[in-house]
């Protein structure tokens, strides 16, 4: 057994050294290229330097804002149950651009003020002839139940190449695919870039990216759509959500998707939705009872809002 005893220390002396001062000196950490031109580092006193601590951590590259949250986006719609679309498509004919989404060849949007045509090449000649001529047909004389538009339909209209105006392109190039097995009902998504002919300002930009979900399926209804957008938007953290009737050219009906914004205090638009029509989907070949429904938005505005 060994045992320790402890004195206590009751008064000590103080004594002066040769470094002993009144005043504080500042200790210069970085030996800069003032102090060596000068000569004044002869003058100063340096800390020590301690080489076990930690640097700065250097700066490395960050996950751009837009790309964090497409990344988001992209994990809901996996997670349920989406199938991403190929969208490497940015020029596109106006036949897939416009002509198949049974949008009329008069249509505003199709002028050099709302569109990018492209010079060269100016245009597409491997469209899908028997395809082509049904879309002509619903266009001038209308069928599938429908009267159509009632114009000249022209072929030289739909081979003008275009960049794509909106990722629905590649959407109608998926279902095309689609009719040409025997159906079976599918998820798709995509989110990629898309140009418009804009006057740039605070609220418009003439290359953005569009965020595109569609559910092809039997007998699908109104009812279906503002479901899924409601688990949709739920997952984005959006819950307050009013749905507005709208005019689409493809699609019948139409809804614009509002959200109340807290910050602003009021309702906002955050998307646009619809059930294509059947003069989008019989043309294809897809049968009566098959229902497509799709929504979009834009990618920027989710994150600037």
């Amino acid at each position: 057994l060994t045992l320790h005893f402890c004195s206590v220390i009751k008064t000590f002396r103080v004594f002066r050294d040769e470094k002993f001062t009144t005043s504080l000196v500042k200790e210069e950490t970085d030996l800069t290229v003032d102090l060596l031109t000068d000569n004044l580092w002869k003058e100063k006193k340096f800390k020590p330097y301690n080489f076990n601590a930690f640097g700065v951590v250097p700066v490395r590259g960050y996950l751009h804002p837009l790309m964090k949250v497409r990344t988001e986006f992209r994990q809901i719609f996996l997670e349920m149950g989406f199938t991403e679309m190929p969208t490497q498509r940015y020029v596109e004919s106006s036949f897939w651009n416009f002509d198949a989404l049974f949008q009329p060849q008069q249509h505003p949007a199709r002028d050099e003020q709302d569109t990018f045509f492209i010079s060269k090449p100016m245009c597409t000649k491997n469209l899908p002839s028997e395809y082509v001529k049904r879309v002509e047909k619903v266009h001038s004389v209308g069928d599938y139940g429908s009267s159509g538009y009632g114009y000249e339909w022209k072929i030289e209209e739909a081979e003008k190449n275009v960049l794509r105006t909106h990722t629905t392109a590649s959407s109608i190039r998926m279902l095309y695919e689609i009719a040409k097995k025997p159906f079976k009902p599918v998820r798709y998504f995509s989110i990629d870039r898309v140009f418009r002919n804009e006057s740039l300002d605070a609220t418009h930009l003439a290359e953005f990216h569009q965020v595109e979900g569609l559910i092809a399926g039997e007998n699908l209804s109104l009812g279906h759509l503002m479901g899924i957008l409601q688990e949709f938007y739920k997952r984005l953290g959006i819950e307050k959500l009013r749905f507005k009737p709208a005019y689409n050219p493809y699609t019948e009906p139409s809804m614009e998707i509002f959200s109340y914004h807290t910050s602003l205090k009021k309702w906002v638009e955050i998307g646009n939705s619809g059930m294509f029509r059947p003069e989008v989907l019989l043309p294809l070949g897809l049968a009566e009872n098959v229902t497509v429904i799709a929504w979009g938005l834009s990618l920027e505005r989710q994150v600037c809002s």
